[in-house]
């Protein structure tokens, strides 16, 4: 990794760590800010925890912060929203800007993006209504994955192997109330690569006994495997790598990161989505990968902080 640009926890001021959020991972926000703000205060850096329940300048006004740590997962924290108004109030933060942040947390644009740049993604089929179901079968028979396009933390996902559990899974999925989408089912091995200040971290290869890597994969299941080294051959690491930080890149991503990708039956590479405000719990990834290289918890939360002082 780069050495450190910061050494001294003044040089910071006063850290606003905004977590929590309106959104369906609100308590996941939690977990992670509470763990971000622990790591800061450890390092004596002048960090204050915000609970961002309702309006974010409301949240922050009269603390008189000199930059946010931003760890508020999915719509309102991670989807462009904040970035704007902490823009608009002159503070520094953590992640990527408004566009990408949008880009990013809208699935469906981050697929069309890639798509863009010649880059794979599995194939998808946009579901309005029940009226799309069976030219959605034909596209891309079954099984698929159905999903909410703007939420995270596979929060609303489902898998379909029937036109029955087709039309429930867009159900489940409209409950959030944004564009649905169903994409084809990929086989094969799923990995995700962590970003950080424009360096990949070591991949890790997921294994989960659930239908999917889902939200109680994520965050409850003890049964969850996290292979780390991944067991791909090292050229082959590197070129995921070298993906994911294309992926990244495409997205004016900057900052910190973590790209979900497949690699099927076929050896093919096939990106998933991109979170630009990662988890931070025990069961979390980008911290696992960056303690797989040398990186403790602390010093991630650190380096995370420090790209908040690039221009």
């Amino acid at each position: 990794m780069k050495p450190l640009t910061i050494t001294n926890p003044a040089e910071f001021g006063k850290v606003a760590v905004l977590m929590g959020g309106t959104a369906a991972e609100r308590e996941i926000s939690l977990n992670s800010g509470n763990a971000v703000f622990q790591a800061l205060k450890e390092s004596g850096v002048d960090a204050l925890a915000v609970d961002v329940a309702g309006s974010p300048i409301d949240a922050l006004a009269g603390l008189k912060a000199d930059r946010v740590f931003n760890i508020i997962h999915g719509r309102g924290g991670e989807d462009g929203v904040l970035q704007a108004v902490l823009e608009v109030m002159g503070l520094p933060y953590t992640g990527s800007g408004v566009m990408a942040s949008a880009l990013s947390m809208d699935k469906l644009r981050t697929k069309l993006c890639w798509q863009g740049m010649g880059l794979t993604t599995p194939l998808w089929f946009v579901l309005k209504n029940e009226q799309d179901i069976d030219a959605c079968i034909a596209a891309l028979g079954f099984p698929v994955i159905v999903k909410p396009a703007q939420e995270g933390s596979s929060i609303g996902m489902s898998k379909a192997d029937s036109r029955e559990e087709l039309i429930e899974a867009l159900r489940v999925a409209r409950q959030y109330q944004c564009d649905v989408y169903a994409e084809q089912w990929v086989r094969g091995q799923e990995y995700t690569v962590g970003i950080l200040a424009g360096e990949a971290l070591p991949a890790i290869r997921l294994e989960t006994p659930n239908a999917f890597y889902d939200f109680e994969a994520k965050y409850r299941a003890n049964t969850t495997l996290y292979h780390c080294p991944c067991g791909l051959a090292a050229e082959r690491e590197q070129q995921l790598q070298a993906l994911a930080l294309q992926a990244c890149n495409g997205l004016a991503v900057k900052g910190w990161a973590r790209v979900d990708v497949f690699i099927d039956d076929n050896d093919c590479a096939q990106l998933i989505e991109v979170n630009t405000v990662p988890g931070m719990t025990d069961h979390s990834l980008v911290p696992m990968a960056a303690k797989a290289a040398g990186v403790d918890f602390n010093q991630l939360v650190w380096r995370i902080l420090e790209t908040s002082m690039a221009g």
